[in-house]
């Protein structure tokens, strides 16, 4: 067995790969054609972040087996190129939490009390004592956008500095924010209460610009904002627009739309702004940590067929895989459709299996609707094999039945999420036994295509709805793949999918918030 590592690891991470009798060969800095020359001769790829896995490595690849990711991020990554491949894709999760945590506080702390500029400019020669007065933490309020393992461990370390701590988290249950020590409100309430505003969301459809003109009009004047989590979760232009005015009073970022940031950024002429080129799981201990874990994990892998930490594939046995594998895709869609509408905090998951595929080992379907259902908001920490004690540790019960008779179906997959805020269902089902549909929701039936830019909305029946909305994408260039209906009688209510070929704006969506008949509508991506 062969593999490759493309780039910089510990090297204490190639001795483990070493020692188990793999061939290694360290070749950084690859340009993408120089990658696709050589990577049939590997069974197994080791990367961080530079290295770019494309679905056009993944088609040269003629013997890859396995791509270890040295981190918790799969941007660089083609998953769905991976995968219909076969290639087992593994990351280690956790392995940066503290660090990405420390560094974020890190950056609090050097805007809080102004550390760079008073640096800068002690060393050009000056006193600036009375310019550069900070502030105290203690009973300030920090507001947590996010509370997964990183936001998680930034609660403790902001308890630590004596801070009021307030999370929004929408799959964060109040008996899990209260074990936390975090008061759990709506993302107005952080906005409104917070001193210090620090992210650690996914970048998705959700939260690309979260924080933009409308959010950072509703912030305390003054208020600072740290993100180290993804570039494009803070509308740049905003930012700056509020910098400028002082309406913020300074933003710490380790991510930006752009990496590396283009020199050009009017943001970084600004005396509040402060930077770092994404560090966030730059320290010596967590590099060498994520290394020792992906060398081990490879080695289970190619030497053992052990799968630990797979971001694409279940643990089950080769002979099982084709049987089950349409049926994990089709329950991993549910999980992430039904993440996406799910309102509050999540507190029980029920799925029900029913005809052909209640004959098979269901446990590997469960894993797969719980990542799906838990993967949009914490993103790359969840997988196949950490999903089940992700969701024990937010409280989030789970259970499974199974019953012969599917109806008119071969098989269908119903799943039902109990949040604060209600209860959701939604039922598959597998066309030409491969292709998984949603048919129906919340007790509409419809034939949902899950994938893609999807507009999920709720109407009165009246004439002009779907004619107003058509008009609206029209005029924002957006063109219409597929539209699904299903209603609960003429006249009545009726819930609409339309997939969509690109994604629609903040602004073009509460165009249709506003259109007449309109009960409610929400952008989704699968």
């Amino acid at each position: 067995m062969r593999v490759l590592v493309s780039d910089s690891i510990s090297e204490k991470g190639v001795e483990i790969l070493r020692n188990a009798g793999l061939t290694v060969d360290v070749k950084t800095k690859l340009t993408p054609s120089e990658l696709i020359n050589i990577i049939s001769e590997y069974d197994g790829l080791v990367v961080r972040s530079a290295t770019k896995v494309t679905a056009d490595v993944v088609k040269a690849a003629k013997n890859l087996k396995v791509v270890g990711r040295a981190g918790a991020g799969l941007d660089n990554i083609d998953l769905a190129a991976s995968t219909k491949k076969g290639v087992v894709v593994m990351n280690t999760p956790g392995g940066n939490t503290v660090t990405t945590a420390e560094h974020a506080i890190a950056m609090l702390l050097s805007l809080v009390r102004k550390i760079p500029q008073a640096t800068a400019s002690t060393k050009s020669g000056k006193w600036e004592k009375n310019k550069f007065t900070g502030q105290e933490f203690y009973n300030k309020t920090l507001g947590i956008v996010g509370m997964g393992r990183v936001g998680g461990h930034v609660a403790k370390l902001g308890h630590g500095l004596m801070m009021n701590v307030l999370a929004f988290d929408p799959f964060l249950s109040p008996e899990n924010a209260q074990k936390a020590g975090v008061e759990l409100v709506n993302l107005d309430e952080i906005y409104r209460r917070s001193d210090f505003i620090t992210i650690h969301t996914p970048l998705t459809a959700e939260t690309k610009n979260l924080i933009g003109t409308e959010a950072i009009s509703k912030m305390k004047d003054g208020v600072l904002i740290v993100n180290c989590a993804r570039g494009g979760i803070v509308d740049e232009t905003a930012l700056y627009e509020g910098l400028k005015s002082n309406k913020i009073g300074g933003a710490a970022f380790d991510v930006f739309v752009q990496e590396p940031v283009d020199v050009q950024n009017p943001i970084l002429l600004l005396d509040n702004f402060v930077c770092t080129p994404h560090l966030g799981a730059s320290t010596s201990e967590a590099q060498e940590n994520v290394a020792l874990a992906i060398a081990e994990q490879l080695v289970d892998y190619l030497t053992k067929g052990i799968i630990r930490n797979a971001a694409n594939l279940p643990s089950v046995s080769p002979d099982v895989l084709p049987k089950l594998q349409p049926y994990i895709s089709l329950a991993e869609k549910l999980g992430a459709f039904q993440s996406s509408i799910c309102e509050g905090g999540i507190e029980k998951v029920s799925i029900e299996y029913r005809g052909k595929v209640a004959e098979l080992s269901v446990a590997p379907l469960t894993i797969a609707a719980l990542k799906g259902l838990l993967s949009p908001i914490l993103e790359d920490t969840v997988n196949y094999v950490n999903a089940p004690s992700i969701a024990q540790e937010r409280g989030i019960g789970v259970e499974e039945s199974k019953n012969r008779d599917a109806g008119d179906y071969i098989s269908l997959i119903t799943m039902k999420v109990q949040t604060s805020a209600g209860t959701n269902e939604a039922k598959g089902a597998l066309f030409s036994r491969r292709d998984p549909r949603i048919i129906e929701i919340n007790g509409y039936p419809l034939e949902v295509v899950p994938e893609g830019y999807m507009i999920v909305l709720s109407n009165t029946d009246k004439p002009g709805v779907v004619g107003n909305i058509g008009t609206i994408l029209s005029q924002h260039n957006i063109n219409i793949a597929r539209m699904q209906f299903g209603r609960d009688f003429p006249g009545g209510k009726v819930l609409s999918v339309i997939s969509i070929d690109s994604p629609a704006s903040p602004e073009l969506m509460e165009q249709i918030r506003t259109l007449p008949n309109v009960l409610s509508v929400k952008q989704i991506k699968l």
